[in-house]
């Protein structure tokens, strides 16, 4: 049965504790007799005051996560019973974001936006409990009903910061939600809402002013049709945050530009910018931060940035950026400008100022059958890697990860070809960059074979062509940070390494293809299937021994590196 069904059986506190897998005595006590259930603390809003958040202490917050996963799953099944297919309140809610939010109401004539005043706060203890009892789709029992809101709910009302909050909101607000999609069907308009956001858009030649009223000095004012339901639900707006937007100056919908493309604030991405300059040619970068000063008011003040918070930015302007290309079906469009930017930042975080030597391998699965050679030859190599007490390898050295940013922002996807295309992009766009201290190599694992030996020319160009490259030394120095290892046998690649019964497994019957050309897969597996079903699992089982002159060619550039820092 569903979650729901089984909730509308409920009769009891014993009934509701199995339900979310608590012992009857356990629920009543975090419900009810916990002494200390939350950490209430400030935050500074964007737009000027304070935001108050009290946080559900550990053991309340993981009954909230339980209640709110069920009644999320009980949201869905009501609306799919509904057919309810397209979100209206994008808030909080699977699916759903700032993005798909902000994109019904691209490119219109006239985008309103209203916003409830005292969102959570609106929503007491009495309207939890009186949702639960009245609402047809859930008509709990007057005991049941409390209970629920008794988990939900903080001195009365929806506190901010517990898990329980979004949901119960949506529920509550979906009539509220209902009426106003009506009525702005009803007048040529959009609706959407975003937790406490609301935003009516149209492309009629005048907005309907039973939703919003022009004054005489050009302000903007909800309806007497809005404000009736408005009303009616419950809530209030904040006439503060009451503003019409107009196609010929910027229109944004929770955060975002919708005028044309649904595309973060373009002084976002300026800030962005000016940080990755100051990072790649200063080595640190300076945010804005609320302090408070000698007499307690917040004021901004500039700080130093952590890595982390760039890369956080960052994340934000793909996200929206990949959204929208993969709404318009351009994935495989030219880089953006600030794609370009995103990419100098990864350099220089990822390879020119990593904490730790960074190994980039051909492919996914190298890096899969180093991490258990260094783990297994440990002892022989501690340039590499240690044990901890616990017996659990701390790795001294960091394997690039393949990812699918890797491959949309760097254009590394893998293979001898991307990563030659790459290191000398590296190269060039870090030759004037200022060396960080204590700088750590970027060392390129390469098979010395067909694929391999295409790097042969590449280092001969950064020798001025004056060494013999044939991939037999130790190893080669290119530029900048970078050295390439190739594996210590003519024309071998890794898996050569491996002892030969391993590369014999059969798995369903179907023989290993190291070379991944010209697969047979009704009668081959490939190298990822190689290195996730054969070598993963058996790392403890496995002969390395056969790695270990890779792995000393490793320790080599990282003692070279050392030495070349030095002198």
């Amino acid at each position: 049965m569903s979650f729901l069904t089984d909730l509308k059986n409920t009769k009891s506190l014993n009934d509701v504790a199995h339900l979310l897998g608590y012992k009857p005595k356990s629920l009543s006590y975090v419900i009810y007799k916990m002494p200390v259930k939350y950490k209430t603390f400030t935050m500074p809003k964007k737009s000027g005051g304070i935001r108050t958040i009290s946080a559900p202490c550990p053991e309340l917050k993981l009954l909230q996560r339980r209640l709110s996963d069920g009644l999320q799953s009980c949201w869905d099944e009501i609306n799919t019973d509904k057919k309810i297919t397209k979100p209206i309140s994008h808030g909080f809610r699977k699916g759903a974001s700032i993005f798909t939010n902000a994109s019904v109401h691209r490119g219109r004539r006239f985008v309103f936006n209203v916003d409830i005043k005292d969102f959570f706060d609106s929503i007491n203890f009495g309207r939890v409990y009186g949702f639960f009892v009245k609402n047809k789709d859930f008509a709990l029992t007057e005991s049941v009903a409390k209970i629920l809101a008794a988990i939900a709910c903080h001195e009365g009302k929806l506190p901010q910061g517990s898990p329980c909050s979004p949901v119960i909101s949506n529920l509550i607000g979906q009539i509220l939600d209902i009426r106003l999609a009506q009525l702005a069907h009803r007048y040529g308009c959009s609706y959407s809402r975003y937790a406490d956001d609301l935003t009516f858009s149209t492309n009629e030649r005048v907005f309907p002013s039973v939703i919003a009223l022009s004054n005489i000095d050009h302000s903007w004012a909800a309806g007497a049709a809005l404000s009736k339901i408005i009303d009616k639900a419950g809530f209030q707006l904040n006439p503060k945050k009451t503003r019409m937007q107009y196609l010929n100056s910027r229109q944004e919908v929770t955060g975002l530009i919708v005028n044309r493309r649904i595309n973060s604030r373009p002084e976002y991405r300026r800030l962005v910018r000016a940080m990755t300059h100051q990072l790649v040619t200063t080595g640190k970068f300076q945010i804005t931060a609320m302090k408070a000063d000698a007499l307690g008011t917040l004021v901004p003040d500039k700080i130093d940035g952590n890595i982390r918070h760039l890369q956080g930015m960052f994340g934000f302007i793909d996200w929206i950026d990949l959204n929208y290309k993969k709404a318009r079906g351009t994935l495989d469009g030219m880089p953006s400008s600030i794609d370009k930017v995103y990419r100098r930042f990864l350099m220089h975080r990822d390879f020119w100022a990593s904490s730790q030597p960074v190994i980039l391998c051909e492919g996914k699965t190298d890096s899969v059958y180093l991490h258990g050679a260094i783990r297994r030859l440990a002892t022989a190599h501690p340039d590499l890697v240690s044990m901890n007490a616990e017996g659990k390898a701390e790795y001294k050295v960091r394997f690039f990860n393949y990812s699918y940013t890797s491959q949309r922002i760097l254009d590394l996807s893998g293979g001898a070809s991307a990563v030659k295309s790459f290191i000398t992009d590296y190269i060039k766009s870090v030759k004037k960059t200022p060396v960080p201290p204590n700088q750590k190599p970027l060392i390129l694992l390469l098979d010395n074979d067909s694929g391999g030996k295409d790097f042969f020319s590449l280092i001969k160009s950064y020798s001025g062509n004056k060494t013999t490259v044939n991939g037999m030394e130790e190893f080669y120095y290119l530029a900048a940070n970078v050295y390439a290892v190739f594996t210590p046998i003519a024309n071998s690649s890794i898996e050569d390494f491996f002892e030969p019964a391993l590369l014999a497994t059969k798995i369903d019957g179907k023989s290993f293809n190291a070379n991944n050309e010209g697969l047979d897969e009704n009668t081959e597996y490939s190298k990822a299937v190689f290195a996730t079903k054969v070598v993963r699992p058996n790392i403890a089982k496995i002969n390395f021994d056969k790695f270990d002159p890779i792995l000393a060619r490793i320790e080599s550039v990282i003692e070279a590196h050392i030495k070349k820092q030095v002198s």
